[in-house]
């Protein structure tokens, strides 16, 4: 994918989109998991329900793809895999992209989507919110915004790979460019230009988390590839929660890309992260 950007420098929001909906091939078809789409209160959602999971407990994912691409089909698998993990079902909102639909139009769907789980009688300490990249800053925006609002909060949130910071102010943005086979300072910024808008600030802490008071927050998993470039938002993600007083578990995976879970099924390192993510939120959901 690197290299067919590098080769279009000029590529379409189309033909991006279709490539980065590619990124679903990589992880194995998880068993024992059937799908149902539904209408969310309005925000289009998918259910992914393992057998013998827990019908009262729920992970809410939220995709990532720099809140410009990807889909609740391109990231089914990681979604299932993790719910299979956690012995729970996942709830997957179809949630609105930019740059036809800026912030806050992603965490309006997101917090829709937290709603309609909870009219459904899914009690909000049955449910962890999770994701990866931009949807692992939706997984704990959603929780700043719920506490904004005054609304009970999930019990815990799981984040691959966040991408939190709209500044893009990390270190590893430029230590790591001839590692990350994927992300590059210059895609970033063209994202949070495009998920910004014309009226979003990059400081704004319902964008940018890294400016958020976290205090109060339910505990967090952090999980992110040593060889990425947004390392440094998952390191800075964690230091400002603990400096919150918020539990946290982070971890790096040595030598690992961006969201490299999403070889889970395919790739031990990714099998492991899984695994620890969904004993972790099992814990957290009150499942033995």
């Amino acid at each position: 994918m690197s290299d067919r950007m590098a080769a279009d420098p000029g590529m379409d929001l189309l033909a991006l989109r279709a490539m980065m909906n590619e990124l679903g091939d990589r992880g194995a078809e998880p068993e024992d998991v059937t799908y149902s789409e539904v209408d969310a209160d309005g925000v289009r959602g998918l259910w992914c329900t393992p057998a013998g999971a827990a019908a009262d407990r729920v992970v809410l994912y939220t995709h990532g793809g720099g809140f410009v691409a990807n889909s609740i089909a391109s990231h089914r698998k990681l979604a299932a895999h993790l719910a299979r993990a956690t012995g729970a079902r996942a709830f997957m909102p179809d949630y609105r992209l930019a740059p036809e639909h800026p912030f806050p139009a992603a965490l309006d769907d997101a917090l829709a989507a937290y709603r309609y789980l909870r009219g459904q009688g899914i009690e909000a300490g049955r449910i962890v919110t999770a994701g990866d990249s931009a949807g692992g800053n939706l997984a704990v925006s959603l929780v700043v915004r719920l506490r904004e609002l005054g609304e009970p909060l999930p019990a815990g949130i799981v984040a691959f790979s966040p991408w939190v910071d709209m500044e893009h102010l990390g270190k590893t943005l430029d230590t790591n460019a001839e590692t990350d086979a994927l992300v590059q300072r210059p895609v970033v910024e063209m994202m949070g230009a495009m998920y910004l808008g014309e009226s979003g600030s990059p400081t704004d802490p319902l964008a940018n988390p890294l400016h958020a008071d976290l205090t109060g927050l339910p505990p967090l998993f952090v999980a992110a590839g040593g060889a990425e470039c947004l390392l440094d938002d998952s390191q800075r993600l964690a230091d400002r929660a603990r400096d919150h007083d918020v539990e946290v578990e982070f971890s790096i995976s040595p030598g690992q890309q961006h969201v490299y879970p999403f070889m889970v099924g395919r790739a031990q390192e990714a099998d492991d992260t899984v695994s620890a993510a969904g004993s972790w939120a099992r814990a957290k959901l009150g499942l033995s």
